[in-house]
């Protein structure tokens, strides 16, 4: 018996969350796990001893704004570093296919606060033309997802106004183009425009489509138009009238959700959610503005903003939604102030933070990226952070943010940060069940069959670490740091990490759901 890769002799934790950890061998054949056992006497040209380490499925991570950085530059990397192995398209209904050029240009301006520099063509006319762009280019796969934002902007533009019947239809035929390209899930971000103005009519009707094509619906929550309660109600309102499974992206589990999930139990809703464990959030200033003032296209909304009265009234708002000026400056056109905190760069100016904050909006024509602290106690913080990380209906995922100068700290550290602090300082949850939440649990949860397990026939998405040391080194100020204690990374069995430096392979492909793969 010969295999192209045989792991000798590691701990392996199998992403079940069942099984306890058992020590054995893994033969890699091409693609794929090829067997479990002692191959000992087993051929084979590359054989990595494993031993006193742990041996786990590559990571799933169901919420990351990762598919641009996948294709090059500084971050190309920085999530399999920390054992990532797929990535979903689209968090937060994001994507620019299939859209005219023009609006796909628009749209892509308002969300480059989460993407960076880069410069794309902005053409595909089709969802196939837009996923055939990562083809040989990407060093994890990725996974689709319905982005409704463009969804809604193909159909109604930036309208905020509920849909029309004929506009229902021809939403729905944008959504099944790209549930039939192998979307595992419709995904919108509904306090991000367009799809802030879908009313639940809306909403209910597309999860309906992909309820029908085996697809989940996955969602940024009406936070700041309904509040945080009222937007699960309407999640699990969705679930009920769809008969869809929901999932909620980046939440946690305060008092005031820990009741909202006590409900979920008893109704047996079938809901879902992430967090990537860190007390502060990250996103645009220009979401914090009044929501009357965020529609529009981007150009349409700076001009609003040229407006005195919109000033005075956005500034006042602004005044109760900055608090203390902690958040940092991630990013921005000119690259002014990154790194800074809003109160020195605000002071650095001469102007309140309000006042700073408004101005800045303008002057970088809403393209900038803030670490947005939660507004609560560090001892609050962190009583919250460790009430989450054993929640059985969450999930890790990091909401990462590359290829912008300073990233919030969980691009590079959220994976590695769940096994370090919560796992082994910690020890609230046990290794068997935190891997779950990483891989067996995220592939399930988004139909990924072939990932997210360790076991004979499934893709060869391994990860090696070692228990003991495995650390992320992120931190709010200094966050481009790569982690330590990942060793060994394979996607489709071909090493992507190697003794712990990368190796520049691309082996990543584009996982459509065979089942509605035309």
């Amino acid at each position: 018996m010969r295999f192209d890769t045989i792991i000798a002799g590691g701990n392996i934790v199998d992403g079940t969350g069942e099984r306890e950890p058992f020590v054995a061998d893994i033969g890699i054949q091409d693609d794929q796990i090829a067997a479990i056992g002692d191959l000992a006497k087993a051929e084979t040209g590359h054989r990595i001893s494993a031993e006193g380490q742990v041996v786990c499925p590559g990571f799933v991570d169901v919420h990351v704004h990762s598919e641009i950085a996948l294709l090059g530059g500084r971050d190309q990397f920085a999530a399999v570093s920390q054992g990532v192995t797929t990535h979903l398209a689209a968090p937060d209904g994001f994507g620019w296919a299939p859209l005219p050029p023009e609006q796909a240009k628009e749209l892509w301006h308002y969300t480059q606060f989460a993407y960076g520099d880069a410069e794309l063509p902005l053409n595909w006319e089709t969802p196939e033309a837009y996923l055939d762009m990562f083809h040989g280019r990407i060093p994890a796969n990725l996974c689709p997802q319905v982005p409704h934002c463009a969804v809604r902007l193909g159909v109604m533009g930036w309208d905020p106004r509920p849909a029309t019947s004929d506009e229902l239809l021809s939403m729905s035929r944008v959504t099944r183009r790209w549930l039939e390209e192998g979307a595992c899930c419709l995904c919108l971000g509904l306090d991000y425009q367009p799809s802030a103005n879908a009313d639940l009519n809306e909403l209910v009707y597309l999860s309906g489509i992909a309820q029908a094509y085996g697809a989940i619906y996955a969602a940024h929550i009406r936070y700041r138009i309904l509040g945080r309660k009222k937007a699960w109600e309407e999640t699990i309102e969705i679930a009920q009238r769809a008969g869809i499974p929901v999932h909620i992206s980046h939440e946690r589990v305060d008092d005031e959700v820990a009741d909202i999930l006590e409900r979920v139990e008893n109704e047996q809703i079938d809901l879902t959610f992430e967090s990537y464990l860190y007390p502060a959030g990250m996103t645009h200033l220009a979401m914090m503005l009044p929501m009357e003032y965020q529609t529009g296209a981007p150009d349409d909304m700076l001009a609003q903003l040229e407006n005195p009265e919109v000033r005075e009234k956005s500034i006042t708002h602004l005044r109760s939604e900055l608090r203390d000026g902690s958040q940092i400056v991630g990013y921005n056109r000119s690259g002014r102030f990154i790194g800074m905190t809003l109160a020195e760069a605000a002071e650095s100016e001469g102007k309140s933070y309000e006042e700073f904050a408004f101005d800045f909006i303008r002057e970088e024509a809403a393209v900038e990226t803030f670490v947005m602290p939660w507004a609560t106690t560090p001892e609050e913080n962190e009583r919250i952070l460790n009430r989450t990380a054993s929640h059985p209906r969450m999930m890790i995922a990091s909401d990462g943010v590359y290829n912008i100068p300073h990233p919030h700290p969980r691009s590079y550290g959220c994976f590695v940060q769940y096994l370090g602090k919560f796992v082994r300082e910690r020890q609230l949850i046990s290794l068997k069940e935190a891997i779950y939440k990483m891989s067996g649990f995220p592939a399930e949860r988004f139909r990924l069959y072939d990932r997210g397990r360790i076991d004979r026939g499934l893709a060869a998405d391994i990860v090696v670490f070692d228990p003991d040391t495995v650390a992320d080194r992120s931190t709010w100020f200094d966050p481009v740091q790569s982690p330590v204690g990942v060793n060994w990374v394979f996607v489709n069995g071909v090493s992507v990490v190697e003794d712990g430096n990368v190796t520049g392979q691309l082996p990543g492909r584009v996982l459509r759901q065979q089942r509605w793969t035309r």
